[in-house]
């Protein structure tokens, strides 16, 4: 009966089935892994950004990454804007999360000569885009910053490659470390995403939004989503066989029913070549019986009696 499953067609059937349920499976996993990072980013984000304001040397130092339990927080620098070493990192969105431009970092020194990056905020994108682009100027003299503590950016961290051969000053990530190169002075690691600014200064960059933490995204229900597709295809496989063992034997039946229909008719050889009715003998009118083929016979012996008999 389950002898088709040994059939070429059923054994790849079998065997895709077999390889898609640990694959559905883990890709579940991952999804789930994902949702969990989310939540945890999440519960990091709001955590660091209820946390009260500490000076920015005490979380993090030249070289040094800065640590994950330390991002977002709210920071405070003093120091002057070196404007001469600023730069823009290039395809940054503004918060419309639509419009492409670019992000301001300039380098802020503090009184001990140490700088620490701030991004000050997001420019549009001029129409060339081969030239530094004109930038609102910082606030001179000595400046208080606060805003949120990020790590400085890599590929491997961020996903945006790191392209070579840019127009002067312009980058396409925030790095202390190579920034620290041209600035020819200690750099501490990570930057400063500025919130707030005294003295502010006119016609400045759009500030940078604070990072959304309220939203876990879809990982769950596609994890969930994964599992339930790793579920059907063993019952996928069982109703797919139930259905052609069904189709077989309502093939087998039909056969046999093409087969009884091929022998002669009930009946149909006593009616053929009869042309009398029924109780008819042989050379016999109807209805003559038995007693009716002796009466015949002696009728047909007593005429040469009688003949004889007249001779004499």
């Amino acid at each position: 009966m389950y002898r088709f499953l040994l059939s070429r067609q059923w054994v790849i059937l079998t065997l895709v089935g077999l390889v898609l349920i640990p694959v559905m499976i883990r890709l579940g996993f991952w999804q789930l892994h994902r949702h969990e990072h989310r939540v945890a980013q999440n519960e990091l984000i709001a955590k660091s950004l209820a946390a009260p304001a500490v000076p920015v040397d005490r979380l993090t130092a030249p070289g040094r990454t800065v640590a994950h339990d330390d991002m977002w927080r709210t920071v405070t620098a003093k120091g002057r804007y070196d404007t001469r070493h600023e730069v823009v990192v290039r395809q940054r969105t503004a918060a419309d999360e639509q419009s492409i431009g670019y992000y301001v970092i300039t380098p802020l020194v503090m009184d001990d000569g140490r700088a620490v990056l701030v991004n000050r905020g997001w420019i549009p994108a001029g129409n060339d885009l081969t030239r530094f682009p004109k930038v609102p100027a910082a606030p001179s003299g000595e400046v208080t910053v606060t805003g949120r503590l990020k790590a400085d950016e890599t590929t491997g961290n961020s996903g945006i490659k790191d392209k070579p051969g840019l127009p002067a000053r312009q980058v396409m990530l925030i790095n202390s470390e190579r920034q620290a190169k041209s600035l020819a002075r200690p750099v501490l690691g990570g930057y400063i995403e500025l919130t707030k600014s005294s003295p502010k200064g006119a016609h400045q960059p759009e500030p940078v939004p604070a990072p959304e933490h309220s939203d876990i995204g879809p990982h769950m229900a596609y994890a969930i989503q994964w599992w339930l597709f790793s579920a059907g295809v063993p019952i996928g496989w069982v109703i797919l066989v139930r259905r052609e063992l069904k189709d077989r034997a309502a093939a087998r039946a039909a056969e046999a029913e093409a087969g009884s229909g091929d022998g002669p008719k009930p009946g149909a050889g006593s009616d053929a070549g009869s042309d009398t009715e029924p109780g008819a003998g042989p050379d016999t009118e109807p209805g003559a019986g038995p007693g009716g083929a002796s009466q015949a016979r002696a009728g047909s012996g007593a005429q040469p009696a009688r003949a004889g008999a007249d001779a004499e």
